[in-house]
């Protein structure tokens, strides 16, 4: 048995929050919206391709707010971090870790998102 890799990463949004989420993830995160399977499109949701992995927007009665999210390995951090602020979006500072800098957001529905970039020093 091998573990190759992460195929993808499922967040959820409250029924009939599609748009927003849409606005959200396609708009001002600027991901590229890829077609769910036939047999899933009636559980709602959408997904999105991030780099070789994808990200799965399910929908969900309750969302949880904690600490799980995904992390998104990114180019240009600060340019991400001025992005959002024109966006009105909060940014978390996160405690630094060797070798890279990172922040967090909330997306509209509380889940946690963490871009982080590798650093020159």
């Amino acid at each position: 048995m091998k573990i190759n890799g992460i195929h993808h990463v499922q967040l959820c949004i409250p029924h009939h929050k599609e748009k927003e989420a849409k606005d959200f993830y396609r708009g001002i995160l600027q991901l590229q919206e890829i077609t769910k399977p036939k047999a899933l499109q009636k559980n709602g949701g959408m997904w999105f391709q991030v780099g070789h992995q994808e990200l799965h927007i399910g929908v969900e009665d309750q969302i949880y707010k904690g600490k799980h999210h995904p992390a998104f390995l990114v180019e240009s951090l600060q340019k991400l971090r001025d992005h959002l602020i024109l966006h009105n979006i909060q940014i978390q500072d996160e405690l630094p870790i060797p070798g890279f800098n990172r922040f967090t957001i909330r997306d509209p529905f509380g889940n946690r998102i963490e871009f982080i970039e590798r650093s020159l020093v």
